[in-house]
């Protein structure tokens, strides 16, 4: 009595749940939803645009890079021979509102900034015109 009372629940159950897997299968179409196709053409234009910035990546970006470097060193080598023609630092007319200072620096003697360059930079107290 016990076991036919566990089958006589158990079979409602169990053709409910044929039932539920006949009725997906039958009720399911050959034809894909819009969803599907927008997330499909979503991946695809994903695809093509990452093999777009991957080919400009590899091909433009070095040779880019190569000829800005080139530029570059040519504009750096220029503009050093230009420096070169001018007079020495020492003779160079040094104009009231070049090297300011209202106090002292804290390191060194007092007179050179953090980014101080002795090729580049010069600072006389007593030559200002």
């Amino acid at each position: 009595m016990f076991v036919q009372r566990q089958i006589a629940r158990a079979v409602p159950r169990f053709n409910a749940q044929l039932r539920a897997q006949a009725q997906r299968r039958f009720a399911s179409t050959e034809t894909e939803s819009s969803f599907v196709r927008e997330r499909r053409a979503v991946k695809e234009h994903a695809g093509h645009t990452t093999e777009l910035w991957r080919k400009i990546s590899l091909y433009a970006v070095p040779p880019a890079l190569l000829l800005s470097g080139v530029n570059a060193y040519i504009l750096w080598n220029e503009h050093w021979e230009h420096w070169s023609h001018m007079p020495p630092l020492e003779e160079r007319v040094e104009y009231p509102y070049q090297n300011i200072r209202t106090k002292n620096y804290q390191w060194g003697d007092g007179d050179k900034t953090l980014f101080w360059n002795d090729s580049v930079n010069y600072h006389n107290k007593d030559k200002t015109t």
